[in-house]
């Protein structure tokens, strides 16, 4: 359930990942997340989807869910 004045509805972002302009589509909790994870690491929001995107086994939007689902609930 998203929280006050956050719509649950997708926000699209255009970023440059291994010198490939994408887009990626994520409701706004997931982009706020992902801009937080990026400012903890000290990295660029782009080098941190590359890392993500990397690593994936599907769709690069569901990945970032998942790795951030798993940011947030795994150990430390």
């Amino acid at each position: 359930m998203a929280g006050p004045g956050r719509s649950g509805g997708l926000a699209k972002h255009s970023l440059t990942i291994a010198g490939h302009a994408t887009s990626i589509s994520l409701e706004p909790v997931f982009w706020d997340a992902l801009k937080q994870a990026a400012a903890v690491r000290g990295v660029p929001l782009a080098a941190l989807v590359a890392e993500i995107d990397e690593a994936r086994t599907t769709n690069l939007c569901s990945a970032i869910r998942v790795w951030l689902f798993e940011r947030a609930t795994g150990p430390g």
